[in-house]
């Protein structure tokens, strides 16, 4: 009989690429989403039985362990609200009681690495408290805790990458000397994956690293040094200062507010391996660990070559508004919108391409500088900010994210194509941008609608209140989207 697998946070960073391994592996694998529409896109989506629920539902979360021999528990807040402890806590003790009357045979989970008798972060604390009820359930359980994860799309990298690269020079808390214990999301996978060999009634928590002691200022000059950059500097001040360096990581690199503090705020201690049990029952990877620098140098190619299978910003996605309505059903509400249309010889199919392509690094085609300064008074009040970039270069999928936009809808018919955005930046009420091209016999009709359904008065207000930014970005991006797809055009022959 194959052995069947449950993993709850199939969406998230690691749980992403962990599904497609134990595919490989020959394990049947079921997984539980509140929003299947976010596992549309993937790969492996047919490869997988996928069942709508909610962890926090005692039935759904039964219902969804009906079967299973082994749980991968892979969900994290990261969020700052109040009682994002107590909610963690107690969908965990719900999945514990669930996976017990489910007849589930193993939980696995995965933490991270900490020293014991400090008063850790509130991040790091809920994370500990969750394995800590795992492991004191009726079910047993394994616990991985991790240290900084080193791949292409993971919050750590990103974070470690974007200071390197654009503070050569860096005046940073005195957390920079703290010691660290890295590790490749590859060699976190292939622990992962043998989880389910574990031997039966195994309860307990094992160290994973990577072997190699850092300290976090070693982490930049070693990124550095793969990445082909001057040596940086980096000055430790006597201060730790988490929720000023929570600010300073969230206006210098793509890490929204929200996650820069919890993310700083664990770096305040030392994260290194007390033990290597795991060696008892897991063989290291074929040529062993990942050494850091190779992990940097893996996760550079894969971002090069657009091979990134999960990013943060895809793990960290709210759970989606309400989509945009239908036309006829602005009627009965206030909308504004901008709409501008370019007609032009140009073939759709290079339109399209410069359309598919936008964000990240190609911009938005316009005013670069006035999108970096609502990208920054974006991220002063908490939202998203303008620097995510996208996890591919040249094409997209539902649910991507493209900078403070996310990717509501891909429409690929005969004679149009259009790209929705639906946008994750603090404004009051809903935003879309909405960008198509359209064949007209002679060549291609460029559309670019920005949709604005405001929340009451103050939306009204903002809405008045960037029209001129409006007047100033938008004629112009469509203008040369339509220019740079003719000169496409023109390259190719």
């Amino acid at each position: 009989m194959t052995h069947r697998i449950l993993v709850a946070g199939a969406t998230g960073y690691i749980g992403g690429r962990l599904v497609p391994r134990l595919i490989d592996a020959g394990y049947a694998v079921r997984v539980l989403v509140r929003s299947p529409s976010k596992l549309t896109a993937v790969p492996w989506h047919d490869a997988v039985e996928i069942v709508e629920g909610d962890l926090g539902d005692p039935e759904a979360a039964a219902a969804a362990c009906e079967g299973v021999e082994t749980l991968f528990y892979l969900v994290h807040s990261m969020g700052s609200g109040s009682g994002f402890e107590q909610q963690e806590l107690a969908m965990a003790r719900t999945v514990a009681e669930a996976a017990a009357r489910s007849g589930v045979r193993r939980i696995v989970y995965l933490g991270g690495l900490h020293p014991d008798g400090v008063e850790l972060s509130r991040h790091m604390r809920s994370r500990t408290a969750v394995g800590r009820v795992l492991l004191d359930g009726k079910v047993p359980a394994v616990v991985f805790q991790a240290g900084v994860v080193i791949g292409s799309g993971s919050a750590s990298f990103e974070m470690i990458r974007h200071l390197t690269e654009n503070l050569p020079v860096m005046p940073a808390p005195s957390w920079v000397e703290r010691r660290i214990e890295p590790i490749a999301i590859r060699d976190v996978l292939h622990y992962l994956v043998h989880a389910p060999t574990l031997p039966e009634g195994l309860n307990r928590t094992f160290d994973i690293g990577s072997r190699e002691v850092l300290t976090y200022a070693g982490i930049m000059y070693g990124y550095a040094h793969q990445a082909g950059l001057s040596r940086r500097r980096v000055f430790a001040l006597p201060t730790p200062a988490p929720r000023l360096a929570g600010w300073w990581v969230a206006l210098t690199t793509p890490i929204p507010h929200s996650l820069a503090v919890p993310l700083v705020e664990s770096l305040q201690h030392d994260a290194i391996a007390a033990e290597g049990d795991i060696d008892q029952y897991i063989p290291e990877p074929g040529g062993g660990l990942t050494g850091y620098r190779t992990a940097v140098e893996l996760a550079l190619g894969r971002m090069a070559s657009g091979e990134v299978e999960t990013s943060w910003t895809n793990a960290s996605q709210a759970p989606p508004s309400d989509p945009l309505p239908s036309d006829p059903d602005w009627a009965r509400r206030t909308v504004f919108v901008d709409e501008r249309t370019r007609d032009t010889d140009t073939a759709p199919e290079h339109v399209w391409r410069v359309i598919e392509g936008i964000g990240g690094d190609n911009g938005w085609y316009s005013w670069p500088a006035a999108w970096a300064i609502r990208g920054v008074l974006d991220k002063l009040v908490g939202g998203a900010g303008h620097n995510r970039g996208r996890r591919h270069g040249d094409r997209l999928n539902v649910g991507d994210a493209v900078d403070w936009w996310r990717v509501e809808a891909l429409e690929d018919l005969p004679a149009r194509k259009v790209l929705r955005l639906q946008a994750e930046m603090k404004v009051p009420g809903r935003a879309w941008l909405e960008l198509s091209a359209e064949h007209n016999g002679a060549g291609t009709t460029y559309r670019q609608r920005a949709i604005y359904f405001p929340a009451g008065l103050s939306g009204k207000l903002y809405w008045w209140l960037v029209l001129p930014f409006h007047g100033l970005i938008f004629p112009s991006m469509a203008r040369n989207i339509v220019q740079r797809a003719a000169a496409y055009q023109a390259a190719r022959g």
